[in-house]
């Protein structure tokens, strides 16, 4: 729901980015449509990462744990506009996220087009929309070291994972 209590609207794209549809966010995760998406990396200048774990009333993947702020860009937000609100509204930073990467990902739960985003910050952290219910910022060999104990999301890791790990 966005603040007024409307259903999110978001828009559906063809695997050109082109929008074809515009539906509710219920029918699109009901449906497993293909959307935009926006993945921001943040990192401080120890080259640390922060993560987080998503609250256990996210409508996917409740309780793991990302390597990007982000989601869903509304229906008639940009990229750059989805990136910017969602890196405020998951983690309370107010700053210019750089593009670094595009990609799509699909799976049996989630079919998206996305863009990817990198930004340095050494300030605190606060989620502002009760979407994050941890966050911890971690080096890329404790990363390592979490991957392998904790569930995480597979979209960011897909697109963003080789920014950290090479390859």
């Amino acid at each position: 729901m966005v603040p007024d209590g409307r259903e999110e609207l978001v828009d559906i794209v063809d695997s050109g980015d082109r929008i074809i549809d515009t539906v509710s966010r219920a029918v699109m995760r009901r449906d497993v449509l293909r959307h935009r998406a926006v993945f921001i990396l943040v990192r401080d200048e120890e080259g640390r990462v922060l993560v987080h774990r998503r609250s256990d009333d996210k409508d996917l993947w409740p309780g793991w744990w990302d390597i990007a702020v982000g989601g869903v860009v509304a229906a008639g937000e940009s990229y750059d506009e989805a990136a910017r609100r969602e890196l405020f509204e998951e983690a309370g930073i107010a700053a210019e996220p750089v593009l670094v990467s595009s990609g799509a990902y699909d799976d049996t739960d989630v079919s998206l087009i996305a863009r990817c985003y990198e930004v340095r910050h050494d300030g605190a952290v606060e989620a502002h929309d009760g979407e994050v219910a941890e966050f911890r910022w971690v080096s890329v060999a404790e990363l390592r070291d979490l991957l392998s104990r904790e569930r995480f999301l597979p979209d960011s890791l897909a697109l963003l994972g080789s920014r950290l790990f090479g390859g």
